[in-house]
């Protein structure tokens, strides 16, 4: 066949290929002269010219969403750290891949069930779901167990969430891909001798299980003073953003674990999958502008994350105050108030903030701060957040997840004239609505399987108003506490502390685990190389055992 300037056309045949080969290809043509290359070509591989068998062109994902879960501040078991940084860092690397993030952190026993419900309205045929915990956990008889912040010393799966159960109720979506990684502890639980039995899993060849830890072995994290990270997020940041293929990328994780001197022996990655088609986490999303369905995730997901609006308040004195929020967590705010304006004859004054409603979580010791680090974040957000050189006072609110009513609080200015010694306050109530995940009320039971049914979705299944106003999309009540139980009945004999398993692993440096140390810096994302790699040490994580 002729070409072009009348050259043949030659054709390359190429046997036995896969779906890896599938790709992006150029031809470098040259001589003893010169060379070249040609424009790039877009390869799909279709059915081969020398079989007969039919070809299934693979899906691609149709959303990608993904629920994260941190819990750390346990009621009657240890405290963990690193939680909170690992749930932010791998938020920031699943964003930069398209997916629809809600990251939360200490959640009850109702709110973890209510969010799983919430994390399944976002799921639908061909999309792409992920669910990532960090806190403590256990595994009997195969089966793996979140554990709540508020389960009980001696806890049985009745307090807890079984991961096979969530499994199925995802597969009832008829997900593209379902990716479950479990950052805990999965020791037998010696508490716990029901035998329990999840729904019955379909084979859709497109499940991948990544375990920090091994089976009857415990996972880690790296102590330090400010931040902590897990062993586990701490080398699948490095990989999880690559192109390739998911149990591809959790095996060269596995990899790096296993080239790490102190957790050999001690923690090492299992990959469990089905998973038969070559998906990746970094697919790119193919869905149709006029799906209804992905309209409504879209939406449901826009709920769970609208701020309220930045505006500023005159006060009587003649001082402007701008006041500003950002977003930390879906569950975890950042309040901000600045000057803009203030008459000649003030010489200083500042807004702080106070009078806020019990069901928040508030350190009052950390609230009002010149900082962010002061103010408690450790993760340095600098989203809609003012200029660092501009002085502003921050306040941390976290477990918004617990609000039942709007937000109200008070900002209280404090000023002085320039021909006074005695400082003037001037208060101004503020009401913000329901930001973040407030709107979707996690504190109230769901009907039981609620979201286990048809997987469509419309626009009229979400009680919105109309441009996302901060009004709740719930009827409210009275406060509660952050001590509260919810949706059921914790045991009052319990003690409020327990002291740690005495299977505790020797603590040990660890300065391989990290690069060399940055400046604390803010960042969208937290490095992980941000204080002398000579501090870390190595800690037992997730012992779910209670004495």
């Amino acid at each position: 066949m002729c070409g072009l300037f009348g050259l043949d056309v030659c054709y390359f045949l190429i046997p036995c290929v896969t779906t890896a080969h599938r790709g992006q290809y150029r031809c470098k043509m040259f001589n003893l002269y010169h060379e070249a290359w040609s424009d790039t070509a877009t390869v799909t591989i279709g059915p081969s010219s020398i079989t007969d068998a039919s070809w299934v062109e693979v899906d691609r994902a149709t959303d990608k969403v993904a629920l994260l879960i941190g819990n750390m501040n346990y009621l009657y078991h240890t405290q963990l750290c690193a939680p909170i940084a690992d749930v932010h860092e791998l938020t920031n690397l699943l964003r930069q891949m398209d997916f629809k993030v809600v990251s939360l952190l200490d959640l009850n026993w109702q709110e973890m069930h209510s969010a799983v419900t919430e994390f399944l309205l976002l799921l639908d045929k061909g999309v792409y779901g992920l669910l990532y915990f960090a806190g403590h956990g256990y595994e009997n008889y195969g089966n793996s167990f979140m554990v709540p912040i508020d389960a009980p010393a001696s806890y049985t799966s009745e307090h807890c969430l079984c991961v096979q159960n969530i499994l199925t109720r995802m597969q009832e979506k008829e997900t593209g891909l379902n990716v479950l990684l479990l950052d805990m502890c999965r020791k037998r639980n010696l508490n716990d001798d029901i035998i329990v039995q999840p729904g019955l899993l379909k084979v859709t060849a497109n499940i991948v299980f990544g375990y920090a830890t091994c089976v009857d072995a415990e996972a880690y994290e790296v102590k330090r003073e400010d931040v902590s990270n897990g062993i586990f997020i701490n080398f699948l940041k490095r990989r999880v953003c690559v192109d390739e293929k998911v149990t591809v990328m959790l095996d060269q994780v596995a990899e790096d674990m296993g080239r790490c001197e102190i957790t050999r022996g001690r923690q090492a990655l299992e990959l469990r999958s089905n998973l038969s088609e070559r998906r990746s986490l970094t697919d790119q999303i193919q869905t149709s502008e006029c799906s209804a369905s992905h309209s409504a995730r879209n939406l449901q997901w826009t709920v769970a994350h609208v701020l309220p609006k930045s505006h500023c308040l005159q006060f009587d004195c003649g001082v402007k105050v701008q006041l500003g929020f950002a977003a930390e967590f879906s569950n975890v705010m950042v309040i901000y108030t600045r000057i803009l304006e203030k008459p000649k004859e003030i010489v200083s004054c500042c807004a702080q903030l106070t009078d806020f409603p019990e069901d928040v979580d508030i350190d009052l010791k950390q609230s009002n701060q010149e900082t962010l680090l002061e103010a408690g974040s450790l993760l340095l957000i600098e989203e809609n957040l003012p200029s660092p050189e501009v002085p502003s006072l921050y306040t941390r609110i976290r477990c918004l997840q617990r609000l039942r009513r709007e937000l109200t609080f008070t900002i209280c200015l404090h000023y002085t004239y320039s021909n006074m010694d005695d400082e003037v306050h001037e208060r101004k109530p503020v009401t913000v609505g329901k930001p973040l995940v407030s709107k979707l009320n996690l504190h109230e039971p769901r009907a039981p399987r609620a979201c286990s049914a048809s997987s469509s979705l419309s626009l009229d299944s979400f009680n919105v108003p109309e441009g996302f106003s901060f009004a709740s999309v719930g009827s409210a009540s009275s406060s509660w506490t952050y001590h509260a139980q919810t949706g059921r009945e914790s045991s009052t004999t319990d003690s409020p502390t327990s002291s740690r398993s005495t299977n505790i692993p020797e603590e040990m440096d660890s300065p391989e685990l990290f690069d060399t140390p940055q400046p604390l810096v803010a960042s969208k994302s937290l490095p992980h190389s941000q204080v002398n790699d000579t501090n870390y040490k190595f800690s037992d994580m997730y012992n779910f055992h209670s004495h």
